[in-house]
């Protein structure tokens, strides 16, 4: 049940015929995994907690850093050095000390992905490595969770929401990030913002959109992205939806899958020395 302060707190979602009270006691009740509290996942926690969310974990190693704040707006000057999954645990809780934060100060690694994923009801990806991103796509799949996925580049973006466990109601599997892109681009071949620099407000843009998308899938209302893809050119000023289909030829869940566990990602976390999140 809400309490008295929470019905006064939440009662814009209240009155929204597609949240209401049922609703905003699923939000209550639900718990997401947001992995890294950097550019994306800064907005992403913020507009969760706010919005009224029960539970939220928030993974990621990293502590913040100066050139952190011009983008990532759950940290601020404060708390330069602090973990960043503390940062963002007391700014979530000044704004909503009803929502608890799951402070989870690790990698996420192929031997923890399945333990730490299957203990939430929604995964949010705000990785900023292809090692990560493909081990959380991964180990959705075989956890059976849905997961929102976003990616920025300096001026751009794009969201999707993956959940391959459920069906189209034709009967097809939605898809999964491999249908989209089967493999990682090679080593060096793509930068990253340290590299090529990113607007801030860009990445606000597609982490709020995450946070949409999550409480759409909690609460059932308007209409679920999975097998879309929704691009960003901020530029243009130009958004662009496109269907994605499932590739029954794709390595985890096409026909004749060759990934059947997570061990096939050990040697690419070996290697990688990227932050989690950016």
């Amino acid at each position: 049940m809400l309490t008295p302060d929470e019905i006064q707190r939440y009662k814009r979602h209240l009155v929204l015929k597609e949240i209401g009270g049922q609703g905003q006691q699923r939000l209550k009740a639900a718990r997401v995994l947001v992995i890294g509290a950097g550019g994306l996942g800064s907005p992403l926690v913020l507009y969760l907690a706010a919005a009224g969310l029960g539970t939220i974990g928030i993974i990621d190693d990293d502590h913040v850093s100066l050139d952190n704040l011009q983008r990532q707006i759950a940290h601020d000057t404060p708390h330069i050095g602090t973990l960043k999954v503390e940062s963002a645990r007391d700014t979530i809780l000044r704004l909503n000390p009803h929502t608890s934060v799951e402070a989870h100060a690790e990698r996420l690694t192929p031997a923890n992905a399945l333990d730490i994923i299957g203990r939430y009801d929604i995964i949010a990806d705000g990785s900023d490595n292809f090692a990560t991103r493909y081990l959380v796509s991964d180990a959705c799949y075989f956890a059976k969770k849905t997961l929102v996925f976003a990616a920025v580049g300096p001026f751009d973006g794009h969201l999707t929401v993956l959940k391959p466990h459920e069906q189209r109601p034709g009967g097809e599997p939605y898809p999964t990030y491999r249908c989209l892109f089967p493999e990682p681009p090679p080593p060096g071949t793509v930068a990253n913002c340290a590299e090529v620099g990113v607007l801030g407000a860009v990445v606000g843009v597609l982490g709020t959109l995450q946070a949409v998308e999550v409480l759409k899938e909690l609460t059932g209302a308007g209409e679920s992205l999975a097998g879309h893809l929704l691009i960003y050119d901020a530029k243009d000023t130009r958004f662009e939806k496109v269907a994605i289909a499932w590739d029954p030829d794709n390595a985890l869940s096409g026909h004749a899958p060759t990934i059947t566990d997570l061990s096939g990602h050990t040697e690419a976390f070996d290697d990688a020395a990227c932050p989690l999140a950016d």
